[in-house]
């Protein structure tokens, strides 16, 4: 079997952590693993595959000799060291939105729209974590009964915004206990026992940009610009997995029984629908897991062809560096590299 050489960059943070275990656990054909970070970083220890790697400082020089360069250090970093990884020979996956909306750039959960790999030239981007979460669940759907509007609240885990706010979370909710009043670092206000309608900037029309994400990548993935998404995006005191209320409308009436059917056969899904038996998608209940889950499915009866959908995975994994790593397992699949 073919290996190859395949750079971390942001090895030491909550992503790149997590993409590390998911190349070791999935053997994915590694050769030599290099994991990369900022200067401040360098010098650290990792493990993987049983062995010790240091880990070295992100600059151009460290991607010569490198086919794969997973990327989960934030915007800036990508936009500056990403053309220079694909100068000296990598396939560049790309964890930031520094690429997401360029008409070049796929950008790609491999369950929903593989094909559009084999345009890439150089740069692949993975989708914003919630959105990939809830494309894998709208495809199928999208497929049998063309979804014409979607509108999605999000309920997100604080691992979403890095080890700081995992600190934050712990620290603050600790604090309250005790009677105390914390002071908010990571987040504009304290997230523990509270709910932030606020992730990312807001711009004039009074979205954030992470809602915005969600509009955009939606239909760039699902290849369709009909698809009309609204989005409110919400972080919450969850340590991990991003949960979704999401309420489609399709041209055609699907009932929740057939949606159920087919989301059963969608790749990556796991049905959890049995609400009589207390049967439905929890965080507390799905950290570590790969796959998404959906349940409380169940017909709009305000609109002839709706459905309600509860959506909830883990953000870190199947959010991020799980669809990376499915990525590059595709671009060896499809010899694209």
């Amino acid at each position: 079997m073919k290996t190859y050489n395949v750079a971390v960059v942001g090895a030491t943070g909550a992503v790149g952590r997590t993409m590390l275990k998911i190349l070791e656990e999935r053997n994915f054909p590694v050769k030599d693993i290099l994991p990369l970070a900022s200067s401040r970083s360098a010098g650290q220890r990792i493990e993987f595959s049983g062995k010790t790697y240091e880990v070295e400082e992100a600059k151009p020089s460290a991607f010569e000799g490198i086919d794969i360069a997973l990327f989960s250090a934030g915007k800036d970093i990508s936009l500056n060291l990403a053309p220079e990884a694909v100068k000296r020979g990598a396939v560049v996956i790309d964890n930031s939105n520094a690429f997401r909306m360029e008409p070049e750039v796929p950008l790609v959960v491999p369950e929903v729209n593989p094909q559009d790999l084999k345009k890439h030239k150089g740069i692949i981007a993975n989708p914003n974590c919630s959105t990939i979460q809830m494309v894998m669940v709208l495809k199928p759907i999208h497929d049998r009964a063309r979804i014409k509007r979607v509108v999605v609240s999000t309920y997100q885990a604080v691992s979403g915004t890095g080890l700081e706010a995992i600190e934050e979370l712990k620290l603050q909710t600790k604090q309250v206990l005790e009677g105390l009043s914390p002071s908010p670092e990571v987040y504009p206000h304290i997230i523990a026992f509270n709910l932030l309608p606020h992730i990312d900037v807001f711009d004039d029309s009074g979205y954030s940009l992470e809602e915005w994400k969600m509009v955009r990548e939606t239909k760039k993935i699902m290849g369709d610009d009909s698809i009309a998404v609204t989005a409110t995006t919400v972080r919450v005191p969850v340590f991990n997995c991003h949960s979704e209320s999401v309420n489609i409308e399709t041209c055609e009436k699907i009932t929740a029984e057939e949606a159920r059917a087919i989301l059963a056969k969608a790749p990556g899904v796991v049905v959890m629908d049995d609400p009589k038996n207390k049967i439905y998608p929890m965080p507390a209940y799905l950290s570590g897991k790969d796959e998404v889950f959906v349940g409380r499915i169940r017909e709009d009866f305000t609109v002839p062809c709706g459905l309600n959908l509860w959506i909830v995975a883990d953000n870190l994994r199947r959010g991020a560096a799980y669809n990376a790593v499915k990525i590059a397992e595709c671009l060896v699949e499809y010899n694209l590299i």
